[in-house]
């Protein structure tokens, strides 16, 4: 058994983390961090993404963050609890307080933190540059930023900022419950290392940002439902994301928030293994599942959620697969290769029914749905770049943009299954990070951060999930430091005390 004490104790390695781990050492605190991964592998999600950042520029949020934040922030809300959720926040009542709905100063604290949190990065070395997001069509073209090396040189500039200020890292360690005192504070956590051998650490605050659970069957069986199994996790960093955080949480009381039901994805193809091995050129042809039959709208809407959607529907098919099929004509669009990420081959044959035979369909029936919707295109206007209207005219499911006929060989496909990147529900937090009990009051001495914490609902704002990680692991690790460091002042002071007491 291994036991130790610090100020703060951190539950994951991403952006939150790391985030949380060195804010609390730069306030004078004594901090561990606890990651589940070997070092090599460290930090979930975060060492595998491009982290795109939803800003203008260092010093500019995108024009559209806060209208796109408060729109995803809750679901169908009962309107006296919104109206008394815009009123002062000490008014509220415990339903308010607990409800699950991301409030107003979550909201305004993040919009006001996270360009400080970019100069905070900077101070470490990390360096951002101009980006777009990788696809073809998109409804404005948001410009944006990114960490020059991605998630991973944040890791790396974090990580070793956080060893010179003395940080401790258990890796291969894995929580398991929160260790609470006779007064309901959170004094500890209760974790275990390799082999099985427990690891104890008790500490005035502890902060979970060990990420979603996109990595867990039984979680995603019990909130997404029906055809979970059929999604795989977006990276390798994705599979250790299992939902201890949460589940630890919810143990000690913690009141639930975002949309447990959905989950953000884009579509990849089945055959790889490469982390991110996306295929974003689906809607400039169709999808067809394992009966050779069109099941989705592939040209619904030229946004970044179309992704969600296409997945969403896939995830339900037999099998959990789609076959993307394409005909020559995609080499009218010269760029479409950087929306291709495989690194697989696509399948290729001269007829429909050859295609058929290697994708192990009917030919019959992949012929019949390839001749339903060849007839229901229209003359138009094909435009790659946004949505063009071109829609097909009499099927049962219509394509609503990019319907063009599939008849010049060569013919190519690619079996494509729906990732899992970021599921959106998790604990509620305060805007101070502090975890929110199911009564809307905060758990001494617990803070969380990052994709545990449920704000999103219905959708994914796109470039959001690192920046919130950034900013909202910035905040726990400055409130657990502070709280750490007053309560040691306490128990000092309440020694000092007693020892007079008995003198």
């Amino acid at each position: 058994m291994v036991t130790d004490t610090f100020d703060v104790v951190v539950l994951g390695h991403g952006i939150a983390g790391l985030s949380a781990a060195v804010s609390a050492m730069q306030h004078g605190a004594k901090v561990a961090v606890l990651e589940r991964a070997p070092s090599e592998e460290s930090g979930g999600c975060t060492r595998y993404t491009e982290a795109f950042l939803r800003l203008k520029s260092e010093t500019e949020l995108s024009d559209d963050f806060d209208e796109e934040m408060a729109e995803v922030a809750s679901a169908n809300p009962d309107p006296t609890l919104v109206n008394e959720m815009a009123s002062a926040q000490s008014s509220w009542g415990n339903i308010v307080r607990a409800m699950s709905a991301t409030d107003p100063e979550y909201l305004a604290t993040f919009s006001r933190e996270a360009v400080p949190t970019i100069s905070w990065l900077k101070s470490f070395g990390i360096r951002f540059i101009p980006t777009h997001l990788p696809q073809i069509t998109c409804r404005d073209d948001t410009p944006m930023i990114t960490p020059s090396g991605g998630g991973a040189a944040m890791l790396e500039a974090l990580t070793r900022t956080a060893l010179e200020g003395g940080v401790k890292f258990f890796y291969e360690t894995t929580g398991r419950s929160l260790i609470e005192d006779e007064s309901g504070k959170i004094v500890g956590l209760r974790a275990v290392g390799r082999h099985n051998v427990r690891v104890d650490l008790s500490a005035c605050a502890v902060v979970l940002a060990s990420g979603g659970f996109e990595g867990s069957p039984e979680m995603l069986a019990r909130y997404v439902g029906p055809g979970s199994a059929n999604i795989r996790p977006i990276a390798r960093g994705a599979h250790y994301n299992r939902g201890e955080g949460i589940r630890m949480a919810f143990e000690v009381g913690a009141a639930a928030s975002g949309d447990f039901g959905k989950y953000h994805s884009t579509p990849i193809d089945e055959r790889s293994g490469r982390t991110e091995a996306k295929v974003l050129i689906f809607p400039f042809g169709i999808v067809v599942n394992r009966r050779g039959r069109r099941f989705v709208d592939e040209g619904s809407g030229a946004d970044y959620n179309n992704y969600d959607r296409v997945c969403h529907a896939i995830q339900t098919q037999p099998n959990g697969i789609g076959y993307m099929i394409l005909d020559a004509r995609i080499d009218d669009i010269p760029s479409y290769m950087k929306a291709v990420f495989t690194d697989q081959p696509p399948i290729r044959a001269e007829s429909i029914a050859e295609m058929a035979g290697k994708l192990g369909l009917s030919p019959s029936v992949l012929e019949e749905t390839v001749q339903a919707f060849n007839q229901a295109c229209r003359p138009g206007t094909f435009v790659p770049s946004r949505a063009d209207g071109l829609r097909t005219v009499g099927l049962e499911l219509p394509k609503s943009n990019w319907a063009r006929s599939i008849e010049k060989p060569p013919f190519i496909a690619y079996p494509i299954i729906p990732s899992g990147i970021i599921t959106f529900g998790g604990v509620k937090t305060n805007a101070r990070a502090e975890v929110v009990n199911a009564d809307g009051d905060c758990i001494p001495g617990l803070y969380a951060a990052g994709a545990m914490v449920g704000v999103y609902y219905r959708r994914y704002p796109a470039a959001t999930s690192v920046l919130r990680g950034a900013t909202f692991g910035r905040i726990a690790g400055e409130s657990a430091a502070k709280a750490s460091l007053a309560d040691g002042v306490r128990k000092t002071r309440g020694a000092r005390v007693a020892s007079a007491a008995g003198a």
